[in-house]
């Protein structure tokens, strides 16, 4: 039943994207669309490597085939990131970066942990907070972009709150998994009250893979 009901639903997302976009529709967009709810079922059946190879694909032929769409949700991503980092970053002195790719690499080594906004249509982040040293009572780490692949180790040294959303793929805390559509999560950690120093991380992707570990 659960398996006819996912069918039911990505025909029906389907349905509504030609009906949206019908008149934009080609060859290629409709290949690329076949491609993207591929993607979105294989995800939502559990084969996320698969799944995310094959919403890639879909991103690409969509891409050559309406360059200004793509470059148009592009453009909506960063002014919504702009207008989110001036809300979340309440204090000055936090670094903001907008790269097309980034890539963080902060699980192999002792880090300086600071307040950062990071835009990226392409993002990379492994984060170990046990080899992080704050720089600041509070840091607030802002990710957003198009596709994002991103691993958090928390740490019991940090008072934690997250929020993050992931419009296709999945986001996964501790033993629990979430794939498909609209993933969200919102957690804050049970010491974070009491803690001297707190992180708080907010990220939001179009396509994405959260993984955090608890410590």
């Amino acid at each position: 039943m659960d398996k006819r009901n996912r069918l039911i639903a990505i025909g029906l997302i389907g349905v509504g994207c030609m009906m949206i976009f019908g008149r934009w529709l080609g060859f290629f967009s409709i290949v690329a669309l076949l491609f993207l709810l591929l993607g979105v079922y294989r995800t939502t059946s559990g084969k996320v490597k698969q799944g995310y190879k094959l919403l890639g694909i879909g991103a690409v032929l969509l891409l050559l085939d309406h360059l200004v769409l793509v470059l148009g949700i592009c453009l909506i991503s960063l002014g919504m990131f702009f207008t989110k980092s001036k809300r979340v970053q309440r204090k000055e002195g936090f670094m903001q970066k907008q790269n097309f790719s980034s890539r963080f690499d902060w699980d192999r080594s002792p880090w300086v942990m600071h307040s950062l906004s990071s835009w990226h249509i392409l993002g990379e982040a492994d984060l170990d907070l046990s080899l992080a040293m704050a720089e600041q009572k509070e840091t607030v780490m802002l990710f957003q972009g198009i596709f994002g692949d991103m691993d958090i180790q928390l740490s019991d040294d940090y008072g934690i709150e997250i929020e993050a959303f992931v419009l296709f793929g999945s986001i996964e805390f501790g033993n629990q998994r979430d794939t498909g559509m609209l993933n969200r999560l919102n957690w804050k950690s049970p010491n974070y009250e009491s803690s001297e120093y707190k992180v708080k991380f907010s990220v939001s992707y179009l396509m994405g893979d959260l993984d955090v570990r608890l410590s």
